[in-house]
């Protein structure tokens, strides 16, 4: 019979109410629709049948609620109706609401009225109501046997919390499932009353006593059957644990699979007091956790040697391509980055796999194939145990039930059936192993030589393994050999802990034999080899190494690129996270997504000021690496790159204000009349990857405290982005561009910056704010800003001042950068960058109030194309001059990845170069 459609609203219920199930299962009778829906659900369920044979009442309920799922507030509703007096009433009752849930919930998802969600969500609620109900009656009870627990610090009451694990915890539980339960309690102590007793022995006592009233197995059936196996200590352990019994269990003994286990744990019963809080640390690591990998691979091969053993291979849940399986997938990704992405901390499987695939860590095809067969097999497993309402997830030998399973699953035959659940099991083992495949079962040959092994672990020393670093391309090989021994003989080495140690010596051949495909081997094996030796004590940096040894390729040709970024890595390895994808490595920046993302992010960390600032700057390091990825490969013009860098601390700067100003316990309004300007590098759109940021504060409000309000807001943002933490810095900071400097306020009033720039302002303040626009905050603000930077450098000037004024600014700069050395400074050294900057700034001071044109904010490069086409300086010289500047900007920026302080280079190297902007200087200053 094919799975019947919902039914119209206009049925009478009274042919069914009048028949008995015997008379509805003879041959050749007209049925209405309810009896047809109650005859397909017999004949997949022979449980069913005997559930309506066992109480003639059950049969009008249910046709009455047929079409209405149950809720959990109808199930208190029916308990709190029933007579409750003692334990035998309150089993009675509690077994009662279970018979009609099922029943229900069976018939209603046989017959397509119901799904997977409704039978996961109804059964997951049918037990916290019970627990939940059974724990109301039965805490008073025990009370009055021996007295309140109170607390033994806190002298509060105390009460018994009950944790769902598994799929209880999951909202997905089996309608014939065990609920794996966690009882614990928040505080040692004692009862208050005539027989006093210690709280660990009036909860285990309490925590018998419920369990006995789901489990135990009456005339009415159970509840359901309780596992207490996932307590610490397991079967041997207290039955009830205090909290800081659970913590120190946890912290010292906590095993790897108990992780996993409570990432589905949450309180269905009693208070949670902290408890999720508490434990959350040892389930989700701060640090991106790859070592799960591993891990959870273990124990797949443990519960797969159990499959083995007990012929259990048509298991669904357990065997090849099941249900744990796919639930395996989803939550190595939670082990691994729920600590970090909070939003991975939800429990469904199905909600996980979604988020997985919208985080980009699964493609939309894989998550879609897994989501289908996880709904495929669940429905299997619920109609498995509706046959006899046992827990089973084997699939039936005898023909009958093999018939019954293929009717419910809506398939013609079993054959068909067994087809696509093949499909299906297929499908989930590909993913599977796709996800948990071993890296180090898969090294061939020509990834790793027995040759590198035995170099890195001495198996050949001396001339013999000098000769053969040199066979494989080393240029120096007996120095480079002795760098990578000195680290096997390092203490620090030594000391590793076991599974460190075989990681580090998987990584270490790999990067011998890698690095000598590079350009320059030698430097490429030192820097990986320093590191390793620098993130070896973070065993889950390994482990992701280990685990993708496509990363490790990818940190070869960064870190032989450029020392820069291999030191921006070893102080900030988190960022090897970012190698897992090179499309997102590489991808153009979409900087309004990004903004979205950090945002949501600061504002998940609400009233953790520091978790805020970690977050911003792991934020920031990513975005920097992957334009620094970007950049070395090649593919990143030095303009783009600067916009870049420059459009991410702008955004960096908006979520600054909007993360501090909410928390500023004196801001008098909901949003600050504030303003970020930028100057420098910053206001010409320059940056480079280790600039300051050289910033001032502006504010426009009549509040009378706002000048004080605004000052405190000032230097709470410059503490949050100069500020040291775990996470490093997001920007070191200059502030000495604000009126009147070091000296000055930290912040000002639009209007007293106007009457400083117009009235008080010295002529280099004014050079300064041809390279200055607004970056961050009240948009009105920025725009007056804007108005004044206009009236400013329109201002009408005498040309011969200005010039002897710029021209002694410079000599003072030269002055205070003096170069004794014989290589030639490109910024600092007349014809370097300060010289083409000075002279687009006296220009621009000298001409602006005849060309307005010349105080937008271009660049220099812009600049001094304009400036040559008005003719202020000759248009071929400036043009030229233009091309110097990018090229000393581009020298710059290399030397910098190069790891170098000072961007100096041979004279002769830049000689045509010099003598342009020095041409240009002469034309401009003579």
């Amino acid at each position: 019979m094919p799975l019947l459609s919902e039914t119209n609203n206009n049925i009478s219920f009274t042919s069914l109410t009048m028949r008995t199930l015997s008379q509805i299962l003879q041959p050749d009778i007209d049925l209405s629709r309810e009896e047809q829906y109650l005859l397909h659900a017999v004949q997949c369920s022979p449980f069913i049948a005997r559930l309506v044979n066992s109480d003639a009442v059950l049969l009008p309920e249910l046709v009455e609620n047929l079409y209405q799922p149950w809720t959990a507030s109808e199930m208190q509703e029916w308990l709190c109706q029933q007579d409750v007096t003692d334990d035998a009433s309150l089993k009675r009752a509690l077994r009662q609401l279970r018979q009609r849930a099922m029943l229900r919930l069976i018939v209603r998802d046989l017959n397509g009225l119901g799904n997977l969600g409704e039978v996961m969500q109804v059964t997951s609620a049918l037990a916290e109501v019970t627990l939940q109900h059974a724990l109301s009656y039965l805490t008073p009870w025990v009370e009055a046997q021996y007295g309140i627990p109170m607390g033994e610090e806190s002298n509060e009451r105390q009460q018994l919390i009950v944790v769902g694990m598994g799929k209880l915890g999951g909202y997905e539980l089996n309608v014939s499932s065990d609920i794996d339960l966690i009882f614990a309690f928040a505080e040692d102590g004692e009862t208050v009353g005539a027989k006093s007793v210690s709280n660990m022995e009036f909860f285990t006592r309490l925590a018998k006593r419920l369990i006995a009233a789901i489990d135990e197995i009456t005339e009415d059936g159970f509840v359901f059957r309780v596992d207490m196996r996932l307590r610490p200590y397991g079967s041997e352990g207290p039955l009830a644990c205090s909290f800081a019994m659970l913590e120190e269990y946890y912290q010292n003994q906590g095993r790897e699979w108990e992780r996993y286990a409570w990432i589905k744990g949450r309180v269905v019963a009693g208070p949670d007091q902290g408890l999720s809080q508490l434990l959350r640390p040892f389930v989700f690591r701060k640090y991106l956790d790859f070592g799960a990998f591993a891990s959870m691979r273990d124990l797949k091969l443990q519960i797969q040697r159990d499959v083995n053993r007990r012929d259990m291979h048509d298991n669904i849940k357990l065997g090849r391509g099941g249900i744990r399986e796919v639930e395996f997938i989803a939550q190595v990704f939670q082990l691994i980055r729920g600590g970090r992405d909070a939003s991975l901390q939800i429990r469904p499987t199905l909600a996980v796999l979604d988020l997985l695939e919208e985080k980009g860590l699964l493609t939309g095809k894989i998550v879609h194939e897994l989501k289908e067969a996880y709904v495929f097999l669940r429905n299997l497993e619920h109609r498995l145990q509706y046959l006899e309402d046992t827990q089973t997830q084997d699939l039936p030998a005898n023909e009958e039930s093999r018939s019954r399973i293929a009717l419910g699953m809506g398939f013609a035959h079993w054959d068909v059936f067994l087809t696509a659940l093949e499909q299906h099991r297929t499908l989930v083992q590909h993913h599977f192993e796709e996800v948990f495949s071993d890296p180090a079962e898969e090294r061939t040959q020509e990834d790793v030589q027995q040759q590198e092994v035995a170099l890195w672990k001495r198996a050949i020393e001396g001339e013999e393994a000098v000769n053969a670093m040199a066979q494989l391309g080393y240029a120096e090989p007996a120095e480079t050999l002795r760098k990578l021994l000195s680290l096997h003989d390092s203490p620090r080495y030594k000391q590793l802990p076991e599974i460190s140690r075989q990681r580090f010596d998987t990584l270490m051949p790999l990067a011998i034999a890698g690095a000598a495909h590079e350009p320059e081997p030698d430097t490429v094996v030192t820097r990986v080899a320093d590191l390793l030796d620098s993130i070896c004590r973070r065993a889950s940096y390994l482990a992701l190494l280990a685990e993708y040894p496509s990363a490790l390729t990818l940190v070869m040709r960064i870190v032989g690129a450029s020392p820069w970024l291999a030191q921006y890595l070893t102080q900030h390895p988190i960022l090897l996270d970012e190698l897992l994808d090179t499309r997102n490595l590489y991808a153009a920046p979409d900087f309004s997504a990004m903004h979205a993302d950090i945002g949501r992010r600061v504002a998940a960390q609400a009233g953790d000021v520091e978790r805020q600032m970690d977050e911003m700057r792991q934020f920031k390091h990513a975005a920097v690496f992957r334009f620094a990825a970007t950049d070395v490969a090649g593919e990143l013009a030095l303009e783009t790159l600067s916009d870049y860098l420059s459009a991410l601390a702008d955004m960096i700067l908006e979520v600054t204000l909007k993360a501090i100003w909410p928390n500023l316990r004196q801001h008098h309004r909901e949003e600050p009349q504030f303003a970020i300007i930028g100057y420098g590098k910053l206001g010409g759109k320059e940056l480079g990857y280790a600039s300051d940021l050289d910033i001032i504060f502006l504010y426009d409000d009549e509040a009378p405290e706002a000048g004080e309000v605004y000052a405190k807001f000032g230097q709470r943002i410059n503490t949050w982005l100069s500020s040291m933490t775990s996470a490093g810095i997001l920007y070191e900071t200059d502030m000495q561009l604000r009126p009147d400097g070091a000296s000055g306020l930290l912040v000002s009033s639009v209007q007293a910056f106007r009457t400083y720039q117009q009235e008080k302002a010295w002529v280099w303040e004014h050079q300064a704010l041809t390279r200055a626009r607004f970056c961050a905050g009240n948009q009105a603000i920025g725009a007056a800003f804007e108005r004044i930077r206009e009236e400013v450098l329109c201002q009408s000037r005498d040309k011969q001042a200005l010039k002897a004024e710029v021209a002694a600014m410079r000599q003072k700069m030269q002055q205070a950068h003096p170069n004794h050395g014989e290589l030639f400074d490109l910024k600092h050294d007349s014809g370097g960058i300060v010289d083409v900057e000075f002279i687009v700034q006296y220009l621009v001071l000298a001409h602006a109030h005849q060309y307005p044109q010349l105080t937008r904010n271009l660049g220099n490069i812009a600049l001094l194309d304009i400036l040559g086409g008005l003719g202020l300086v000759d248009a071929t010289l400036a043009n030229r001059v233009a091309q110097v500047y990018r090229d000393y900007r581009r020298r710059q920026h290399a030397l910098r990845l190069q790891g170098d302080s000072k961007a100096r280079v041979p004279l002769s190297r830049v000689e045509s170069e010099v003598s342009a902007v020095r041409a240009l200087w002469q034309q401009v200053f003579a």
